[in-house]
């Protein structure tokens, strides 16, 4: 399927690894034109190839999304698909937690992706052909599977993309999101958690992945690319679970 997004401007946040790094490369194969944000310049080098640039910041600084913005419309002039997908788990029970774990879980999963989905608006409005903006999110958003942090701040980005969703349509910018499963790459937790005690985890994926296995990060990857091209036109304010089967919810 031609997805047309050839020469399409593309910001994958937390691109420099797992699913953000097969995004990025998904988008690359569709011909367009790719930049990757992350923290550190090593993996964001390591993860380059000829079409990708490379943008080096902490998208919970507010300073480095600016700048990070800056520089990418600097390079390609628009901006007409983000993925906000820079996000990670922290903390314990509610209880065990500190607020200063729950409010740098929500800058990170939740805030970063506001004022960048805010931004990236800005210039798609101007766009003949408007703009796409997808959230990468969690089944726990919707389940409250993961940590009390996390949980809350996926939940708020799904949230959030209805809402955003809703109010751009008419101006030309479709916004939606993916809630992975348990996916399993490389740089992951699951990956350490399969090392640690193999027989523990595939008893996990027997029992609460419909499926029998993990995901794909490239599986995540290949949703993102669809719900960022025309194809998805009728697709706004979605938030669309790609899990095998992992999910409770009927919604």
């Amino acid at each position: 399927m031609n997805l047309e997004l050839e020469g399409k401007a593309v910001l994958v946040t937390g691109g420099s690894k797992g699913i953000g790094q097969a995004i990025a490369y998904a988008f690359l194969e569709e011909g367009a034109k790719v930049g990757i944000v992350g923290r550190d310049l090593r993996d964001l080098e390591a993860a380059q190839k000829d079409g990708i640039e490379i943008f080096q910041g902490d998208v919970t600084n507010g300073e480095d999304r600016d700048r990070v913005m800056s520089a990418f419309l600097e390079k390609f002039g628009t901006i007409d698909v983000l993925v906000n997908n820079a996000g990670g788990s922290n903390g314990s029970t509610v209880m065990e937690t500190n607020m200063a774990q729950f409010e740098e879980a929500i800058h990170l999963n939740f805030l970063s992706a506001v004022d960048l989905s805010r931004r990236a608006a800005e210039v798609m409005i101007t766009n003949a052909e408007g703009g796409a903006i997808i959230n990468i999110s969690s089944i726990f958003g919707r389940e409250s599977g993961g940590k009390p942090t996390y949980n809350a701040s996926k939940a708020a980005l799904i949230s959030f993309t209805k809402s955003f969703g809703d109010e751009m349509i008419s101006k030309g910018v479709r916004v939606n999101g993916v809630a992975p499963g348990s996916i399993l790459h490389e740089t992951g937790n699951w990956q350490k958690r399969l090392e640690q005690d193999p027989e523990k985890i595939n008893a996990f994926v027997e029992e609460h992945i419909s499926a029998g296995r993990f995901g794909k990060v490239e599986e995540i990857a290949n949703v993102v690319v669809f719900l960022a091209s025309e194809k998805a036109s009728w697709v706004v304010g979605s938030t669309l679970n790609v899990d095998g089967g992992q999910s409770y919810s009927n919604f």
